[in-house]
């Protein structure tokens, strides 16, 4: 399972490419507006840091607003995936970039039939949001096991990402349905390496270390 990191952040970023584990970058609007910098600048900052897919999500909700967006984005560098919506319209550009060799990831995917229709159309990359199924009193890990049976079953290529992820137990549970991919807050990323059994074991090692040596 790739792992990219949820963020807009150039620092998380680098954090995370330095551990030798980063495949890739997903930011959204929300995020931008979070660092309250240059979408385009800040996209090509990122680009230059990491080489695997960098999403790049689109304001435009209308047809012609996402092309044009969307081809101004993936012009930033040859990494860039456009990330649009999960409706008629984004379905459309979706169909559209692909025909044009622009690489997309359809965002906001609540349902397994959005993820049909968009793998018929030539998604790079599905975003299931299992966090936010999960606070609305569904199972949101349903759906991943839902997309990676209908698409092993036709045997598309779309990518199935986990987004919205909360918790270390969404991550295990997304490696076990067979999710491609993963994207992480950066504060969940460094929980993954955390357990307070390695943490005591680590401080009894060192103490008894130095019992004996000084």
């Amino acid at each position: 399972m790739d792992l990219y990191i949820d963020t807009a952040n150039l620092d998380e970023i680098k954090q995370v490419h330095a551990m030798g584990v980063l495949d890739g970058v997903t930011t959204n609007p929300s995020l931008i507006a979070k660092e309250g910098v240059d979408y385009g600048k800040r996209l090509s900052d990122v680009c230059k840091v990491v080489s695997g897919p960098v999403s790049a999500e689109v304001v435009a909700t209308d047809f012609e607003g996402m092309m044009k967006e969307g081809r101004e984005r993936a012009k930033i560098a040859p990494n860039i995936v456009v990330k649009v919506p999960c409706t008629v319209e984004g379905l459309r550009a979706c169909k559209a970039f692909t025909d044009e060799g622009i690489k997309t990831n359809l965002t906001l995917c609540f349902q397994p039939l959005q993820g049909l229709l968009v793998a018929k159309a030539g998604a790079f990359i599905i975003s299931p949001f299992i966090g936010r199924l999960d606070d609305v009193g569904e199972d949101g890990m349903i759906l991943i096991h839902q997309l990676r049976q209908i698409y092993d079953n036709y045997g598309f290529k779309t990518k199935v990402l986990a987004a919205s992820i909360r918790h270390p137990k969404h991550l295990v549970e997304c490696a076990m349905a067979g999710a491609d991919i993963a994207t992480v807050p950066f504060s969940v990323i460094k929980q993954m390496m955390s357990h307070p059994l390695t943490d005591t074991g680590l401080a009894k090692f060192l103490s008894d270390y130095k019992k004996a040596f000084g």
